[in-house]
């Protein structure tokens, strides 16, 4: 597979909804992981990323404004022990609490679907990164209907061991925008990762569509220690 580069994918399209990218650094050192969400509705575009304890939280950035909280407030982001986990729903803490008794990525997301959002029925996507000793590994997940076929529903998981050094993978809820959203498609898209988490972070921002992007979390973990450093963008301020 050909490595396509991410900011002009992202600047070609005006809607990809939610995307989650893993890989690794360009210099070896990082696991790195992004996850972004846009929105066309006003409900959706009304969230910023918050820290947590484990990870992130979407909140309404004016809660006066909020009508709907399913499906957008969720924790994208929660870390147990030595994994991390990225997802777009709340199938995150379907992950945590399952993997936590001893079930795989892949078990755990056996219980879930795809979103109940008629008639886009968007992806479940998720991924899960694995550091211990200096190792490293990742793997993506997507739960999707069958070209929009609710009755029929398809999982597809993808684990990188070893990743290469400056590669990472990227996947997406929609592959443009419409009426209805039209599912991703296809393996993860081989992007090339950055050694430096402002630039990726910035670059990652910029690309995005400047009407519908919302929120944008970038992580960079060393492989050695696993020291975190993590870049947080709302494009809204919380109103407390």
């Amino acid at each position: 597979m050909n490595q396509i580069d991410i900011v002009e994918e992202l600047k070609t399209n005006a809607y990809p909804g939610r995307g989650i990218i893993i890989g690794r650094s360009a210099d070896g050192k990082f696991a790195v992981t992004a996850y972004f969400i846009m929105g066309r509705s006003e409900n959706s575009r009304n969230r910023v990323f918050t820290s947590t304890q484990d990870g992130i939280k979407t909140e309404a950035a004016d809660p006066s404004k909020l009508t709907d909280p399913h499906l957008i407030i969720y924790s994208p982001v929660r870390v147990l022990g030595n994994k991390t986990i990225v997802t777009n729903g709340d199938q995150t803490d379907t992950i945590y609490e399952l993997m936590d008794k001893q079930q795989t990525f892949e078990q755990a997301l056996r219980t879930r679907e795809y979103e109940d959002d008629a008639p886009n029925y968007t992806p479940r996507i998720s991924g899960i990164m694995h550091i211990e000793k200096g190792n490293y590994n990742y793997a993506l997940s997507v739960i999707k209907s069958a070209d929009g076929n609710p009755e029929s529903v398809q999982r597809f998981t993808f684990s990188y061991n070893n990743p290469e050094n400056g590669t990472g993978h990227f996947i997406h809820t929609y592959l443009h925008d419409g009426n209805p959203l039209p599912s991703f498609e296809g393996e993860p898209k081989k992007i090339s990762i950055q050694e430096n988490l402002e630039d990726f972070a910035g670059k990652l921002w910029n690309a995005l569509n400047d009407e519908n992007k919302v929120s944008l979390f970038v992580r960079y973990i060393d492989i050695e220690t696993g020291k975190a450093e993590t870049k947080i963008i709302n494009k809204y301020q919380k109103i407390n």
